[in-house]
């Protein structure tokens, strides 16, 4: 497979006069001066701007870089440059298959004229709503093309764009949503996964009533192409206007896309601490292009689809990232192919079939999926289409070493695997790969292009081929312009670089090797990382104190390299109330309903007390570092703790744990 980094380098060493040899050289000289790399992405991706940038970097400050100023672009401009080239050559911008389709055999295609076409007709609408730049729309919706359709007509016009997947409960959206205060809600009336039919159009109307900033309700009729019965109308209690999907797509279409500063916000994801509301993370146009761009064609190996052939899934629920990713594959004129709906039912290998039906060349997924795949038995290889599969990718949480070998073993013997770590926080990739490197099993091959990574210990010392914490010395444009509504930006800075003032943390254990790889093992803090679904610890606390048998709970997830995840919850319940099996349930159905299905527990256990620190915060990384197999001596100070005995049983559960009694 030929590598696109090293026509990449051949391209640096012609236009500034180099001699990078290899890869490592093109990190080196990429990190170097990474103002000067950052002009070289526009200048090899040609990015249009009417007016020209004062200089690609003007200040290295983290946080308070500041990129390209003076530039504009849009990135829904970026995504249809490729749209002539595509049509011509008859090939599609979406392929959609979900439960129902997957069983038929058959895919819903959108060409790129079509696409634009719904795009601009959705932008008009909207902007028939009053939306204008700066507003923000929130959605509520499954992965299926309607999102992607939402995301590019708000960037038509310079809104805002936010969406929470439809497995997450009112209280879960609302801690979101209404922190942003979005002008439109986009919905569906329910979703089918695994063959189970959630309706979802009496949840709107609860979740409207938790939303007074919302004056316009979209609502997209998904049941029915999902193979379910439509949802019945629920009495309308809201006072806003409602419009249906199929008149906004028939509305007269925008005429005209403004281009918007190079910082301008594009979209708002989330990502929670251990305390506190859920960060609402702020990404510009400018960076979320040079890094989507960076990402898909040197790390992914991807080209437009119009002369590769290319065509990438990431199988993601609309509330990771990696949707975000996903979709982002248009901007280098790729295909993407979407898929909606369990990944392994009826049949274990259901993903790899839609995968072999639409030709996809390029198929990630979490390391939890590819294990699972392992652990049941299950054989791509033996699809009819599986030979059109190139690369594999992979991200978060670590990938062991065996899976590595399944996927040569059982997939294609020469299938490249692209195992990446980055996060909701950058909305990239810190750590990725490329054809021209060696693959070493249980390693991430190498420090993404652009990105100083370094593996520090507690005393800020960089260190190799042992495990630190992870950082990244110098800004990149896709990290976060701001939270919303954090004034002075103080969570902002308290989340990145509260452990190393001007050095990005990022929360994940890290080892560099001596030859330039990369391995993660887990997050270093106590944020819920569950198979890439990030979650704050808090979330999960307001769920499960709202029990009135509840006084207090502690959950930790332990993920270590190899090993499956781990995630307990330890409760502390009322004088006289026993933690019972009914208790249990009702403890794991409160979560599944109110938060959702991903983070409940693996087990739910009961204590005495939680350990608080003497300022009252919950000790959660002790335990985990408990759980992980550390002497409690080395991961806690009980001078610091409010009440120091409450570690004895946490003590003794590691201790059995590992023991294996």
């Amino acid at each position: 497979m030929k590598a696109n980094t090293q026509g990449f380098r051949e391209w640096v060493n012609a236009r500034h006069g180099l001699t990078l040899s290899d890869y490592d050289a093109l990190w080196r000289w990429s990190v170097a001066d990474v103002g000067v790399f950052w002009q070289a992405i526009w200048d090899y991706f040609d990015i249009q701007s009417p007016s020209p940038a004062r200089q690609a970097l003007a200040s290295v400050a983290m946080p308070g870089a500041r990129w390209f100023e003076g530039a504009q672009l849009n990135y829904r401009t970026q995504v249809f440059r490729h749209a002539e080239a595509a049509q011509s050559s008859d090939v599609p911008a979406i392929v959609f298959r979900n439960e129902r389709l997957q069983r038929e055999g058959r895919s819903l295609e959108i060409s790129w004229d079509e696409l634009e076409r719904q795009v601009s007709a959705l932008a008009g609408a909207l902007q028939a709503m009053g939306v204008q730049r700066g507003d923000r729309v929130a959605a509520y919706l499954p992965n299926i093309p309607q999102a992607a359709i939402g995301l590019l007509a708000c960037a038509s016009l310079g809104a805002i764009w936010s969406l929470c997947a439809t497995d997450m409960g009112v209280a879960t959206v609302r801690d979101r949503f209404r922190q942003i205060e979005p002008k439109v809600l986009i919905g569906c009336d329910g979703t089918v996964y695994g063959g189970k039919v959630a309706e979802r159009v009496g949840l709107l109307e609860e979740l409207l009533g938790e939303l007074p900033s919302v004056q316009h309700l979209v609502l997209v009729p998904y049941l029915a192409q999902a193979g379910a019965a439509p949802a019945q109308p629920v009495p309308a209690r809201w006072p806003g206007q409602r419009h249906a999907w199929a008149d906004c797509l028939a509305h007269a279409p925008l005429t005209e896309v403004e281009p918007v500063p190079f910082d301008h916000p594009l979209w708002i994801v989330y990502s929670s601490g251990t305390t506190g509301m859920p960060k609402p993370i702020v990404h510009g146009h400018g960076g979320v292009v040079l890094e989507m761009l960076k990402l898909h064609h040197l790390h992914l190996n991807l080209g437009p689809s119009a002369e590769t052939g290319d065509r990438f899934h990431w199988y993601s629920s609309s509330g990771w990232v990696m949707w975000n990713l996903q979709v982002s594959a248009l901007l280098l004129g790729t295909t993407i192919c979407l898929y909606d709906g369990h990944p392994s039912l009826p049949q274990a290998d259901t993903l790899w079939r839609f995968v072999s039906d639409t030709g996809t060349t390029f198929l990630g997924a979490g390391a939890a999926y590819y294990t699972g795949c392992m652990k049941n038995g299950v054989q791509p290889g033996a699809l009819p289409g599986i030979r059109a599969l190139r690369g594999l990718g992979s991200t978060g949480s670590p990938l062991p070493s065996d899976a590595y070998q399944w996927g040569a073993s059982v997939v294609r013997d020469d299938v490249w695997w692209a195992v990446i770590s980055g996060g909701t926080d950058l909305a990239s990739a810190f750590l990725a790969g490329t054809p021209e490197l060696p693959t070493v099993p249980g390693e991430m091959q190498g420090r993404a292009l652009g990105a100083d990574i370094q593996a520090w210990n507690e005393q800020g010392q960089p260190v190799v081929d042992d495990v630190g914490e992870m950082v990244c010395l110098q800004p990149m444009p896709s990290m976060p312009l701001m939270f919303w509504g954090d004034d002075g930006h103080r969570r902002y800075r308290d989340s990145y670089f509260d452990l190393f003032p001007g050095v990005w943390r990022h929360g994940d254990w890290l080892r560099i090797t001596p030859t330039g790889g990369a391995v993660v093992y887990g997050r270093s803090d106590a944020t819920l990382n569950r198979h890439g679904h990030r979650m704050g610890t808090s979330e999960l606390y307001r769920v499960v104190e709202a029990l009135p048998e509840v006084l207090d709970s502690l959950v930790v997830d332990i993920e270590y390299l190899g090993k499956p995840s781990y995630m307990p919850l330890f409760v502390a319940l009322r004088d006289g109330v026993t933690l019972d099996d009914a208790l249990r349930a009702r403890i794991r159905q409160a979560i599944r309903d109110d938060l959702s299905p991903r983070f409940v527990p693996d087990d739910v256990l009961q204590v005495r007390e939680i350990p608080r620190t003497l300022t009252g915060k919950k000790q959660e990384l002790p335990v985990k570092k408990l759980l992980l197999g550390r002497a409690l001596a080395e991961v806690v100070n009980k001078d610091a703790c409010a009440n120091p005995g409450a570690f004895d049983w946490f003590e003794r559960f590691a201790r059995d744990r590992q023991a294996g009694t």
